[in-house]
């Protein structure tokens, strides 16, 4: 079956989320945060997700912004960082992430072969609308994609329903593209193709599906289609 639409999940994977505490510790007078901001970085993104996992599975759903700010202040916590002015900053730029390098060229080129695309994401519809806004590709995507019309976060298949209830066609013709390893196996045992964009080497998630394609960036998702 031809690839008729590629979605794409946000955070990670069109937006990095590193960026936030790296752009932030570059400014001059944050020598606390420059000498450990991987470290948070590494935190706040791992708690995100494990909040998202715990209330899905508990049935304690809240929207994403609030368990970024949840995630945050664990990490800042972890990191003996307690400044309120920072932690502000932070969840500010937290909105305004910016879009990988190639990140408008692969999404071009994707609208150039009539491709439909698309953000699939854990993220509200109003985190969605800034990053896509800050990083200027809004005119390269049909539609975003929120799990807040389902009141679940992924891996949930309700999740993945939503592609398939904005666009017509089979789930082998979607392409769905994420950076976070068990994002791409569930994807793909729900019948999507599925591409792992795994740019730090990690290693496979051992679960009940696997991924088609595995990259190390975005630059040859045209290829696929």
């Amino acid at each position: 079956m031809p690839i008729t639409t590629c979605v794409f999940d946000a955070y990670g994977t069109l937006f990095d989320v590193n960026a936030a505490a790296r752009l932030l510790a570059e400014e001059p007078g944050q020598d606390a945060l420059a000498a450990v901001w991987p470290q948070l970085a590494a935190h706040w993104r791992a708690k995100q997700l494990e909040y998202t996992w715990l209330r899905a599975t508990a049935g304690r759903h809240t929207d994403f912004w609030q368990v970024t700010q949840d995630g945050l202040d664990w990490a800042l916590e972890a990191v003996a960082l307690r400044d309120p002015e920072l932690r502000e900053r932070l969840l500010a730029l937290y909105w305004e992430l910016p879009a990988y390098p190639e990140v408008p060229e692969m999404l071009a080129a994707l609208k150039a072969k009539g491709l439909q695309t698309a953000i699939l994401s854990n993220g509200s519809p109003e985190m969605l609308k800034g990053a896509v806004d800050s990083a200027g590709i809004g005119a390269l995507l049909d539609a975003s994609l929120s799990v807040e019309d389902v009141g679940v976060f992924k891996p949930h298949d309700s999740v993945y329903d939503l592609v398939q209830r904005r666009f017509d066609g089979p789930r082998d013709a979607v392409l769905f593209v994420s950076s976070n390893g068990w994002d791409a196996c569930a994807a793909a045992g729900y019948g999507f193709n599925t591409v792992w964009v795994n740019r730090a080497g990690a290693p496979m998630d051992r679960l009940y599906a696997k991924p088609q394609h595995l990259l190390d960036d975005l630059s040859r998702i045209p290829e696929l289609t």
